[in-house]
């Protein structure tokens, strides 16, 4: 089945653009960076722009705050008339190094309170890409740790992953995410 919404979990507003979590949304606004969109329209709770052509794709993020994607993301798919196996989501996840990046065809939420409120809402039957967000530095309260702006000296680190997680997405599309998958899951990421 042929991806055809991207969607970038992050949480709204300012203050927590720079924020650990909001890494699904910096990779999409890359790829619109990439595809020069810019026309954004707020629909399905979330901010939603459209790649025309001949195999149109929607970029989303979700403006429901992390814990609460699923709704967005089920209202996406009822209003596209759209299967969750269409839907490829973009997330942070703190279980990996910084850069790294994993794609699945599908999977449970394991403890991403963003993936776990999806999983509820539409089941596990999506593909996803996790970015991993841990650096070196040890953190006491996970909450805080994943809302906490990256490091100066991890922003060349952040660069690259999103950098690399754009390439990911546009492989997928073209050649299917098995194959993208082999290519991009790495152990340790590669340089841009």
């Amino acid at each position: 089945m042929d991806i055809a919404a991207l969607v970038g979990l992050g949480n709204p507003g300012a203050e927590h653009a720079d924020s650990r979590h909001n890494a699904g949304f910096l990779v999409i606004d890359e790829i619109a960076r990439r595809w020069r969109l810019t026309s954004w329209r707020s629909r399905y709770r979330s901010r939603v722009v459209r790649r025309p052509g001949g195999r149109p794709t929607l970029l989303v993020k979700p403006q429901t705050f992390m814990n609460a994607s699923g709704e967005a993301l089920a209202l996406l798919c009822t209003g596209e008339k759209l299967e969750p196996a269409q839907c490829l989501v973009v997330l942070d996840d703190v279980e990996l190094p910084l850069g790294q990046l994993r794609l699945r065809e599908r999977g449970g939420p394991g403890t991403h309170n963003g993936l776990r409120s999806i999983v509820d809402a539409v089941g596990e039957e999506f593909p996803r890409l996790r970015l991993g967000i841990r650096g070196e530095a040890p953190w006491d309260d996970l909450a805080e740790y994943v809302l906490a702006p990256f490091a100066a000296d991890e922003r060349d680190a952040v660069t690259g992953m999103v950098r690399r997680a754009a390439d990911c997405i546009e492989s997928a599309l073209r050649v299917g995410i098995p194959r993208a998958a082999t290519q991009f899951n790495q152990a340790s990421p590669v340089e841009p």
